[in-house]
């Protein structure tokens, strides 16, 4: 039986080891793009794809596993999403995927594949995905970290008392995992570092006084939690401050930040509010409302950057800004990841409006990266500015 028509059982969907010989390329492959699905799969939804170009076979989406049709409870749980987590809880589908991916990695040799790079290939895959069982036990092991930023402010804004969060990180367990979201990367850091140091830059001096401000893919929440904090001091009425994720665990590690920092509930009287948020479908309620969209390190692959660009078509209000910062890698998986956040607005890809304003990279620029801040992977930022044009 499978979950909302994409994950499937390990028990059902993997060919039985005592005829992995018999078993063709197609079917070793479709099994371990469903293993990827289901234990390692990023916090962007496969949802995101429908209506717009598939993401290739090989990429790490998310399983897709809330349906349109699907009931979704006030927490954002849906039941599917409950019947997932079950299944990727489940010991004895987990110790049947461990030992049938150990099997294949030992029988490589012997099965019938097209080429050696395909052999290469698959057997990769399955050690990355057998790899994430041991870092999901770790993660299991490890205890949450707590961590303390801590950010000056510009001299403009006549005081010296800095910015400060303090956040709920979980341990990493590997770069494909849904919960990538709780974790402040560097690009938060560095994103949030800047606007406390100069908000002139990011025009928060220009906002309406009935801003409406939306962080895509917030994570943790540090961005959004800097400017709930920095916007009271630009003698601003306080802004709406959006925080938005697609994960579950994610938002409700979120909430749990904005708790600790402002001290009440999210939905009460917090400056900043969140909201479950798939990029493929925005609500009505957000339209062309967001007078400053911020989103940072949330883009992997080709497909993010399109499925981003389009939700923030969507969003972004005629005279709205876009700051989004991109990662950069230089080697990896994730090598070249900038340019494809550049390609997604190339000229004919753009969307456009009934007046004929396109949604244009207007800006961009490299951030150094900081010692202590990131991961090593890290070598620095390319920070986008996005608008009507």
């Amino acid at each position: 039986m499978s979950i909302s028509g994409h994950c499937q059982p390990p028990s059902s969907s993997l060919p039985p080891v005592r005829s992995l010989r018999s078993a063709t390329e197609d079917q070793i492959t479709s099994a371990l793009h469903n293993l990827q699905a289901l234990y390692c799969p990023l916090r962007l939804p496969v949802t995101l794809t429908r209506g717009k170009q598939s993401a290739p076979a090989t990429a790490h989406a998310d399983s897709g596993y809330v349906s349109e049709d699907e009931e979704v409870t006030d927490e954002g749980v849906s039941d599917t999403e409950e019947a997932l987590a079950a299944l990727r809880a489940d010991e004895f589908e987990r110790t049947l995927a461990v030992g049938w991916l150990t099997t294949l990695i030992a029988r490589a040799d012997e099965l019938p594949f097209a080429s050696e790079d395909s052999q290469s290939r698959i057997i990769d895959e399955a050690a990355s995905i057998l790899a994430s069982f041991s870092d999901f036990a770790d993660h299991e092991a490890d205890e949450a970290l707590t961590r303390d930023f801590s950010f000056p402010v510009s001299a403009a804004l006549g005081e010296e008392k800095p910015i400060q969060a303090r956040l709920n990180d979980a341990p990493l367990s590997g770069t494909d995992h849904t919960d990538v979201g709780l974790q402040s990367w560097g690009a938060s850091i560095i994103l949030s570092g800047l606007l406390c140091i100069a908000p002139g830059r990011f025009g928060l001096h220009r906002l309406p006084k009935d801003a409406s401000i939306i962080e895509l893919g917030a994570g943790t929440g540090l961005v959004s939690l800097t400017l709930g904090q920095l916007m009271p001091r630009l003698s601003l009425t306080q802004p709406s401050i959006l925080a938005t994720d697609y994960h579950p665990a994610v938002l409700e590690n979120l909430r749990a930040n904005i708790t600790t920092n402002f001290g009440c509930q999210p939905d009460s009287s917090a400056p900043v509010k969140t909201m479950l948020l798939d990029w493929s479908a925005p609500p009505a309620s957000l339209h062309s409302t967001a007078s400053m969209l911020v989103a940072a390190d949330v883009v992997y692959a080709p497909e993010h950057a399109a499925w981003l660009r389009d939700c923030a078509a969507d969003l972004l209000a005629p005279d709205g800004v876009f700051w989004l910062v991109v990662t950069v890698r230089k080697d990896g998986k994730f090598e070249g990841i900038p340019g494809t956040a550049e390609a997604a607005f190339a000229d004919g890809k753009c969307p456009k409006r009934g007046d004929g304003h396109v949604l244009r990279i207007v800006e961009k620029e490299m951030l150094e990266k900081r010692r202590g801040v990131g991961r090593g992977d890290e070598s620095g930022y390319m920070l986008f500015k996005i608008m009507w044009e």
